[in-house]
């Protein structure tokens, strides 16, 4: 099976890789390493959940080798005489806690077969979620500027609910561009609290487009808009008012369907309705490098004569 996830990704991508297997995720890594090591003779995958192939990697690897060692942890570990990937698995966990930290401890225990490290560590959720763009050209108006607004709350609130989060305020900014001598140069903003904690693309939108009604100056020429939520917070996880207004059920129903929708058929197949399919304010894109190894209408042509 791994020589046919290599052979596969090199096919497709035209990349070299490596396949570890073991028992642990340090393990893996370490063989992934020897692997690439020794690809003349492993032919670039290597599997050590045999004990004896694991020992035999062990001690054929320098310690500063290890994934998560580096090369100042080695001179600290050379001073305790652990030279090699086995001396690590052999010592003592818990003095290695003690002397240095809870990761070289796990090192150790996953080196000598505990798994202690998930394949995926989880993100944390994030503390605030921001969009910000530079427009296409430089506005003059109001309501393309809502526009592009509307279209950033639109991308803030798929990541919102992407990480089941419910956001208490919002702040809009909008600039003019800051580098050009002969522009006048404008910058304000301001933040809005939402009547309760909600994820609703459609009140998060109403509650910046008008603020912008606040900040906004004629006469300037503005280059960039910024939308971020502030206060998120997970269901259950505030302490509300006996009688304060809470998210309407028929709302989270909606947003649950409005992402469904658009994970299936594309994002943008169902938007807000003040969100434009192609306005003339959008990002220059012209000099954008093609995806030419992950999408098949950009890949190379080449033309023999």
């Amino acid at each position: 099976m791994g020589r046919q996830i290599r052979e596969r990704v090199l096919r497709c991508t035209g990349i070299p890789v490596g396949v570890g297997i073991a028992s642990t995720k340090t393990l893996a890594k370490l063989a992934n390493h020897t692997a690439k090591r020794l690809q003349a003779q492993t032919g670039g995958v290597v599997n050590i959940t045999d004990p004896v192939k694991r020992d035999w990697v062990l001690r054929n690897t320098d310690v500063c080798e290890v994934w998560g060692v580096g090369r100042k942890m080695k001179l600290h570990l050379d001073a305790m005489g652990i030279k090699s990937a086995m001396d690590l698995a052999k010592a003592d966990p818990w003095t290695l806690r003690k002397k240095f930290s809870v990761v070289i401890e796990k090192t150790a225990r996953e080196l000598a077969g505990t798994s202690c490290l998930e394949l995926d560590e989880p993100d944390p959720p994030k503390q605030e979620i921001c969009c910000s763009r530079m427009f296409g050209k430089r506005l003059t108006d109001l309501p393309p500027i809502k526009e592009a607004v509307a279209t950033y709350m639109m991308r803030a609130s798929e990541k919102l609910r992407a990480q089941n989060a419910l956001c208490k305020k919002v702040r809009v900014c909008i600039r003019t561009g800051m580098f050009n001598p002969q522009e006048a140069k404008y910058a304000n903003g301001v933040v809005v609290d939402m009547p309760y904690p909600t994820d609703d693309v459609r009140l998060l939108t109403k509650a910046v487009v008008d603020a912008l009604d606040r900040i906004f100056r004629p006469g300037f020429n503005y280059s960039k808009a910024e939308v971020m939520l502030l206060n998120l917070c997970q269901p259950g996880e505030y302490t509300d008012d006996l009688f304060a207004v809470s998210q309407p059920t028929d709302a989270t129903q909606v947003m649950t369907v409005l992402d469904q929708i658009n994970e299936r058929w594309g994002r943008g197949t169902l938007r807000s309705a003040s969100v434009p399919t192609n306005p003339d304010w959008g990002m220059r894109r012209e000099m954008m490098s093609q995806s030419y190894t992950t999408k098949l209408d950009q890949l190379w042509s080449v033309a023999c004569k």
